[in-house]
């Protein structure tokens, strides 16, 4: 894991392009993490990338007071099932424990269903559903032990 560069902007915005493509259809519009801004994410340090011959995946977060909150997590589609997802959220979490939050904090879009299931495995605790900015979003938590 790593920070990302300016430089690593196009791989980033391939492996969002490529991940999220399979959403449009089921949301009926382009998700939002298909366009973030990385060049200003990756300037307030917000983009960290996970490399296995090359960079296969990236997670944009940041610490609040009160929590770390996981804004998007995206594995290149030829890498999924080699657990590099779960590993990057692994490591946030470790970060949110070094900096000593009490929580995490992320959504998802209603109809990722295998974010839902995937979620609840790993520790999170759905707690709302609501439209927000046009999209219906899962907000989920995940406590941290002290």
């Amino acid at each position: 894991m790593r920070r990302a560069t300016p430089a690593d902007v196009p791989a980033l915005a391939a492996i969002a392009e490529a991940a999220y493509v399979r959403y449009v259809a089921r949301i009926g519009r382009r998700p939002a993490p298909m366009d973030p801004d990385f060049a200003t994410l990756i300037a307030a340090g917000e983009v960290t990338l996970r490399e296995a011959d090359g960079v296969v995946g990236f997670v944009v977060w940041r610490a609040k007071p009160d929590h770390v909150f996981i804004d998007n997590v995206a594995v290149d589609p030829a890498r999924h099932g080699q657990g590099h997802g779960k590993a990057m959220l692994a490591w946030v979490e470790a970060e949110a424990r070094r900096i000593g939050v009490p929580e995490m904090r992320l959504y998802t879009n209603a109809k990722m269903t295998e974010n839902l299931a995937m979620y609840p495995r790993l520790g999170w605790i759905e707690t709302d559903r609501r439209m927000q900015d046009g999209f219906d979003r899962v907000f989920f938590r995940k406590p941290l032990a002290p």
